[in-house]
């Protein structure tokens, strides 16, 4: 590992999203030719836009982890917004709720990425799950309206659960204290190269893993799908494309353990869990869509959907990996 770094992306982090980089090339290329052979299908229209939309989510992370971890917070901030504005959208809330949907969507969020802005661990590990959980259906009592009142109170609870807090584990990997303990180590010179970086290589792993069990859970499924683990929740999730979509994602997982600080077992145990937990997000969102009666949360990424329908898995995985770290690495 080198001894410098760009922002939060050392020479190995770099690396590794050229590694990323060479596969969207490869995509792209498969793509084309099978465009060339099948012409413009609407499957093949549907792979180029997800593949260039990955262009541009790569290219995105990449430049804000380069940027520093401000504008890495910042751009979870940013997603969990519009995440939330997906969910609520869905949502049956009224005008009775508006005074609620102030503080959920204005005051809270900002509020809760401030705490971890300011690394300030204790805040943001309570601020959501107590002081907010108490407070936002006190906010909403004060309207008055009681009918539909206990399922109004919980859709706006679990929407800033998952929107804000469980995606904001993501960003929070930046501060674990392994990640800046080889800081430490790397400013006194006894860990050339980890530096700030460190807390980089844990949310590339994680992204990396989960994204990537997304994509070959589809694959394995489209490839070999022939049972449904849900058919009336998600007729696409089979048991065949979960299998091999998650063993295939751990084993990419437990060949990056070289920019992690976990040795290669512990890194396919923690590529493991995240890909189930992944998994499971995927498939509560999926739940959430059938029972409002919509495919897709929104249609802000092209072949993706919304943005919720991107960060599913992640909103489910990130916060079981943050402290599954933090406890076997404080």
């Amino acid at each position: 590992m080198s001894d410098w770094e760009f922002g939060l992306l050392d020479s190995s982090a770099l690396g590794l999203l050229g590694g990323v980089l060479g596969a969207l090339v490869l995509a792209s290329v498969i793509a084309w030719i099978l465009g060339r052979k099948m012409g413009a299908t609407s499957t093949i229209r549907n792979l180029k836009q997800r593949i260039n939309a990955w262009w541009l989510m790569v290219a995105l992370i990449g430049a804000v982890l380069a940027a520093g971890e401000t504008l890495t917070i910042l751009l979870f901030l940013v997603l969990s917004l519009l995440a939330l504005r997906e969910f609520i959208t869905i949502s049956p809330t009224g005008r009775a709720d508006h005074k609620a949907l102030v503080w959920l969507v204005f005051i809270l969020p900002p509020l809760h990425y401030w705490f971890l802005w300011e690394h300030w661990y204790g805040m943001f590990s309570v601020f959501i799950p107590v002081y907010a959980f108490l407070f936002l259906p006190a906010r909403n009592a004060l309207a008055g309206e009681t009918k539909g009142f206990l399922q109004r109170a919980a859709t706006i609870q679990w929407a800033l659960m998952v929107c804000v807090y469980a995606i904001s584990h993501a960003p929070a990997l930046l501060q674990l204290p392994v990640a800046m303990e080889l800081g430490r180590e790397a400013a006194e010179g006894s860990a050339p190269g980890a530096g700030g970086a460190t807390g980089a290589h844990l949310l590339l792993f994680l992204l990396i893993v989960v994204q990537g069990s997304d994509v070959l859970q589809y694959a394995w499924g489209k490839a070999l799908g022939r049972h449904p683990i849900a058919p009336s929740v998600s007729p696409n999730k089979t048991w065949e494309g979960f299998i091999g979509g998650v063993l295939s994602a751990t084993a990419i997982g437990a060949a990056l353990w070289w920019i992690t600080p976990f040795s290669p077992l512990m890194a396919a145990a923690l590529a493991l869990i995240s890909c189930v937990m992944g998994f499971a997000g995927g498939l509560v969102m999926s739940a959430i869509k059938r029972d409002r009666g919509i495919k897709d949360f929104g249609s802000t990424i092209p072949g993706h959907g919304g943005i919720m329908d991107r960060l599913d898995s992640l909103c489910f995985a990130a916060p079981v990996f943050f402290h599954a770290v933090r406890f076997l690495y404080a």
